[in-house]
């Protein structure tokens, strides 16, 4: 590119959007990258406070920054997201259903480091919907050499940095626990608040079993769903250290393979994940503590939606939770727009 004044640039071809800005009213373009600069365009330019002006001088060795974001772009995306048109030298990226984000973060940093490019995202591990906006995709300066970009590309690799994992429809199974509700001395208030955060998502309850503290039953109970073709086992109460609490023991002894039992988020920390294996198809089985009956977010927030996404999560991505995993039970809860669990 080369760089001219403005009153001296008539006839020449603008190698980038020139961005006009009007607090509160707009910030667009108001001349796009290949515009050819006509005698009339010059007072809006100066306006602008464009006095001087780069315009496009080819260059063999080297990419324009529409052409290289389109690059990241493409190292990015992968099903389930669309690109948007390319505007000011930046692509987004939007989420075409709901779904987990997933994110290779070491591409990511990567990439990020190789210096004069950038893709920013939101937090993966987290929930999109349709029309969420996933990342964004641009280089710093208004050209870049081709080299470089090979370079990003081979970072990228085979595979792309994004990946949307589309929720299932999945068939639930809830097992309330606890010789209080089991013998009527209380209502049981924990169920409705399992149903009420499923009904964000395509489940079906399809069975609902109520037992004592006798693990044995709880064991039966599970089971039972299981055998009903539940795609997942959610089981309320009795999980903490208390003599009387035998879920956990009821979990193993279904069979079921222990993932965690105790996760480093708060409310949530005696939460329990097990996976039961059936014709090699792996049913979560979930041990929620009492604080998800009354916590506004906890662990099960942080899990479902990635339960619900088809995944199978190992020990390793629970431990991470610890930095992030302290909820500030804000007065007015903003979750997920907020730090919890990330």
């Amino acid at each position: 590119m080369k760089l001219m004044k403005t009153e001296d640039a008539v006839g020449q071809i603008l190698c980038h959007d020139i961005t006009q800005i009007i607090k509160g009213v707009t910030k667009d373009a108001v001349f796009r990258k290949g515009h050819v600069i006509r005698g009339e365009d010059i007072p809006v330019l100066l306006s602008v406070g464009k006095d001087h002006i780069y315009i496009w001088e080819n260059n063999e060795n080297m990419l324009h920054e529409n052409e290289a974001a389109q690059i990241l772009c493409d190292i990015c995306r992968n099903d389930h997201m669309r690109p948007t048109e390319v505007k000011e030298g930046k692509i987004e990226l939007i989420a075409e259903c709901g779904g987990v984000l997933k994110i290779d973060r070491d591409k990511l940093n990567r990439i990020n480091s190789l210096g004069e490019m950038m893709i920013a995202s939101r937090h993966g591990d987290f929930s999109v919907k349709a029309g969420d906006k996933i990342a964004g995709t641009r280089i710093i300066p208004l050209v870049i050499e081709k080299e470089k970009m090979e370079r990003a590309k081979k970072a990228g690799g085979d595979s792309p940095i994004f990946t949307v994992l589309p929720f299932q429809k999945k068939k639930v199974g809830i097992v309330t626990t606890g010789n209080e509700v089991y013998h009527g001395r209380i209502q049981d208030t924990f169920t409705p608040v399992i149903v009420e955060k499923l009904s964000e998502y395509d489940a079906e309850v399809i069975g609902h079993e109520v037992s004592d503290d006798n693990h044995e039953r709880i064991t039966a109970c599970i089971q039972k769903l299981i055998g009903k073709g539940a795609d997942m086992v959610i089981c309320t109460g009795g999980m903490s250290v208390d003599p009387d609490d035998k879920t956990p023991l009821a979990i193993r002894n279904t069979g079921a393979e222990v993932v965690t039992y105790g996760a480093p988020v708060l409310p949530g920390a005696m939460f329990l994940l097990a996976y039961y294996t059936l014709s090699g198809r792996k049913i979560p089985v979930m041990g929620l503590p009492g604080c998800v009956m009354y916590a506004k977010r906890t662990i099960f927030d942080l899990v479902l939606p990635r339960v619900m996404a088809g995944e199978i999560l190992e020990k390793k991505e629970l431990d991470i939770l610890g930095e992030g995993g302290l909820c500030q039970s804000c007065p007015v809860c903003t979750f997920p727009n907020c730090g919890f669990g990330k």
